[in-house]
């Protein structure tokens, strides 16, 4: 982490250099949630770049929007800066095709996340036949806490504060309301958080309170949502469980980490109104 470029001053390449981007290992958060070599989850990091251009061999701009999926089981995540600075050292060189850029972010990506990252380029061209989910903003259907009346004065994650009644449920949840913080930067990182599972009810006000409790937690976006899975699982006991947290871009990047206990199980793909 003394390597990170997080939080540094930082010379803005723009000139390709796959050399820029920065790892961080998985495991060194784990390890505190007690999670070794079995996974409790399954899951990918869904990352979306507004701000990628290249120039084609005439020298012309090109832009898209780049959809990046990191499966939760490599090795390393991607450092969010670095990887800004990867996609900035785009601007200035010249590709033959988009196709030829695909490859090549497909390549360095996976390379350094140790897993094979998916890479899908969309043009910005609004009413594109193919109906990406980033043309339309809107809400999934969940019922929203954020109305609760709750009082709270801890704002570091607290898995005590959640409990659950007798009654059997089926249900979807949401609070716009998670806020974290970088654990290097301490910079504060924005959230809608969205909670699916099936089990004893967990009671909406301890949700909303647990989930409060995270706003002066430090960490990467993903490593947060694996806690507040991890939490809900140990403390809740449900029978199946999903929580997928959409962040707030940062420097033309968003990172939605998605976690279920059904392999099966995907996100959703809808993009929300402060994305």
């Amino acid at each position: 982490m003394s390597h990170n470029p997080l939080g540094q001053q930082t010379e803005y390449v723009s000139e390709y250099a796959p050399q820029l981007l920065f790892p961080i290992t998985r495991a060194e958060s784990r390890k505190h949630l007690l999670i070794t070599d079995v996974l409790p989850f399954y899951g990918v990091d869904i990352w979306t770049g507004y701000e990628l251009s290249w120039l084609n061999l005439s020298g012309k701009p090109q832009v898209a929007v780049a959809e990046f999926r990191i499966p939760c089981d490599s090795k390393y995540i991607i450092e969010s800066k670095s990887f800004k600075l990867y996609l900035n050292s785009f601007n200035q060189t010249r590709f033959a095709s988009q196709k030829d850029v695909l490859v090549v972010l497909e390549r360095d990506l996976s390379a350094i996340a140790n897993a094979t990252v998916e890479v899908q380029l969309l043009p910005i061209t609004h009413g594109h036949p193919s109906g990406h989910y980033l043309e339309f903003i809107a809400q999934p259907t969940a019922i929203e806490l954020d109305e609760l009346d709750v009082s709270i004065d801890t704002y570091h994650p607290s898995p005590e504060l959640l409990m659950t009644g007798s009654a059997i449920a089926e249900e979807v949840l949401v609070s716009h309301l998670l806020k974290t913080n970088c654990p290097v930067t301490g910079q504060p990182d924005w959230a809608s958080v969205f909670i699916s599972y099936k089990g004893n009810q967990i009671l909406h006000d301890n949700l909303l309170r647990y989930l409060i409790s995270f706003r002066e937690h430090q960490d990467f976006h993903e490593h947060c949502v694996e806690r507040i899975f991890c939490d809900i699982l140990r403390e809740c006991k449900p029978q199946s469980l999903s929580v997928y947290a959409r962040y707030t871009r940062r420097g033309g990047l968003d990172i939605n980490p998605f976690r279920s206990s059904n392999e099966h199980d995907k996100p959703f793909d809808m993009r929300l109104i402060r994305q």
